[in-house]
């Protein structure tokens, strides 16, 4: 079974701009692109699950481009990434058209190296390619490549996540009941707006609690009060043993969860001179979860930090 039939995420994806889930201003001016039928560089930036990647692949689908996918976070390096544009962009579209590369999660290559090869890229192949880039975070790709690209932020206010939420609830429902799994509305709600807008993510838990037929309560449960005592109690005891041992257990639970209940409960269990810096510690390998590889190791770094530099009551 390939990737795209068994990830609910790729099998559902949208193929069409207007079957995107977006703030209205946001999808007129991909509506627009389709339009005109012209696809410029972009640099599409915003948090995860947002959709980026989604709408590059609709675009080059509706205007039937060819295109090719490279994630920076797993092909990196300047040889692979060199080998792989010459021989993509170098020769003609079979459609006879502009070929697209979209590299995905550009803020992953080096700002060094990577990053001003890639702007020579860009500029080797304009003649018969487009570079549509995204990434997370746009503090991390270099000024030149941001010249060389229309910026386009995906950003909601809360006024529009509401109404972002009622569709992508429908949206929810359909894949459910494709897939023959039983669900409570209100559930499905709270879940939406606990993790909203990354739909993605959302997507993915229904996903792996899907296995016995049924979304319960069980998928809001996530970490337990219980659960972070014993965290706090190994921290305290600085017993690093026990405290990787939590992290693997609970390996199902996204480090951006954990970070945020230790930081909810830092009045109740940390001595008030220690929570400045347990809140920047959180905050730094926030940041880095985004690009590290192994996020249980991130966490368990974190976590070791924390015990080192903390005093508890």
């Amino acid at each position: 079974m390939s990737k795209s039939e068994f990830l609910w995420v790729e099998k559902y994806r949208p193929q069409k701009i207007e079957d995107c889930i977006l703030p209205k201003g946001l999808k007129k001016t991909f509506q627009q692109i389709v339009d005109t039928g012209e696809v410029h560089n972009m640099l599409l930036t915003g948090s995860s699950g947002l959709g980026k990647t989604t709408v590059a692949r609709a675009l080059c689908n509706q205007l039937n481009l060819d295109y090719i996918i490279i994630n920076a976070s797993e092909e990196s390096g300047i040889d692979v990434l060199r080998s792989k544009i010459k021989q993509f962009a170098s020769s003609v579209s079979l459609n006879g058209g502009t070929k697209v590369v979209i590299l995905d999660e550009a803020d992953y290559l080096n700002a060094q190296s990577t990053q001003p090869a890639l702007r020579g890229f860009i500029e080797e192949f304009s003649a018969n390619c487009r570079f549509i880039l995204t990434c997370n975070f746009k503090n991390r790709i270099i000024e030149p490549l941001h010249s060389r690209c229309s910026v386009i932020e995906f950003n909601t206010t809360k006024k529009q996540l509401a109404s972002l939420a009622a569709c992508f609830m429908k949206r929810l429902q359909t894949i459910l009941t494709s897939e023959g799994v039983d669900f409570n509305n209100e559930i499905l709600a709270e879940l939406i707006m606990r993790y909203a807008p990354d739909w993605r993510r959302v997507i993915n838990e229904c996903q792996r609690y899907s296995s016995s037929g049924e979304i319960t309560s069980d998928i809001l449960i996530g970490l337990s009060d219980q659960n972070i005592t014993a965290l706090v109690g190994f921290l305290k005891g600085k017993d690093f043993k026990n405290m990787r041992g939590w992290v693997t257990n609970n390996t199902d639970v996204d480090s951006s969860v954990i970070f945020r209940r230790i930081y909810d409960t830092l009045y109740d269990y940390a001595q008030p001179q220690s929570i400045p810096s347990i809140i920047l510690i959180l905050a730094d390998y926030q940041y880095k979860a985004a690009f590290v590889a192994d996020k249980e190791l991130n966490t368990v770094a974190c976590l070791t930090e924390i015990m080192a530099s903390s005093d508890w009551k």
